[in-house]
């Protein structure tokens, strides 16, 4: 079984170090990553500036450019093989509920769900890393039921996961979620520059809003490592139908 890992802390990430160590007992990997941290750049593409790939002293090769960048330049230019899989993180703090639409994280695994390869984005609920040897074990376990079951056979599909920063004997089993959702964000931070101009500063995500039984924010909160999949296809199908009356009524009164 053949693995790209990337992730959006960048390539020296501690994260993303423990998971390769974790996969390449099982697979055989390859790391390419963002030369820096690139988070909350969901799917963003790098289209008005030139992309560079540099090799580390590891082996990982690091890019100019953000996570979708990596995956999309291992994919249609540096890789001579289609991976079976694509994995990325793991990331340094959770990406539930409306965080998937911002995470570099979730993005580098959909440019990959995007050309057809099934793809995992892995993160930790809480920044630190704290116990991240453990999240990798995690990791590596649902990659070897993906292998044993021949998942990776399957036409592509996309999976969330998140992992509690515990030890592994108290990490508990994984249950199937639904994304929960968050309160808006925190107010932006304000500072004045040493030339007196205002600064503003982007505040942190807000707080669980749903998250009762069934969601990620639950499933997480509980101990469990919660797995969502996840689709692309944002069109709100319930609402087609009222749209089309809508239309209808608006060319009639033309």
């Amino acid at each position: 079984m053949k693995i790209l890992i990337s992730n959006d802390d960048g390539y020296q990430a501690p994260g993303i170090v423990a998971l390769h160590d974790a996969l390449r007992e099982v697979a055989d990997v390859e790391v390419i990553a963002p030369e820096h941290n690139n988070s909350a750049k969901s799917n963003a593409l790098t289209l008005a500036a030139p992309l560079y790939v540099h090799r580390a002293h590891n082996g990982f090769r690091y890019v100019t450019g953000t996570p979708a960048d990596c995956v999309h330049i291992a994919l249609k230019g540096l890789l001579d093989y289609r991976p079976d899989l694509v994995v990325s993180g793991i990331n340094n703090g959770a990406n539930m509920g409306d965080d998937t639409i911002y995470s570099g994280t979730v993005g580098a695994a959909m440019e990959a769900y995007l050309f057809g390869i099934p793809a995992i984005a892995f993160s930790q609920t809480e920044k630190g890393w704290a116990h991240i040897d453990a999240a990798a074990q995690a990791a590596r376990r649902l990659v070897e039921r993906i292998q044993r079951e021949r998942m990776h056979e399957q036409p592509a599909w996309l999976l969330n996961v998140n992992i509690p920063n515990l030890p592994a004997e108290s990490l508990k089993p994984i249950k199937i979620c639904r994304l929960g959702r968050r309160h808006a964000a925190e107010k932006v931070i304000t500072q004045q520059s040493p030339r007196g101009e205002t600064m503003y500063w982007i505040a942190g995500a807000g707080g669980a809003k749903d998250s009762g039984e069934g969601t990620d924010f639950h499933a997480t909160a509980a101990g469990h490592v919660a797995v969502t999949p996840l689709q692309i296809d944002l069109t709100d199908h319930a609402s087609l139908g009222e749209w089309r009356e809508a239309v209808r009524r608006l060319d009639a009164s033309d």
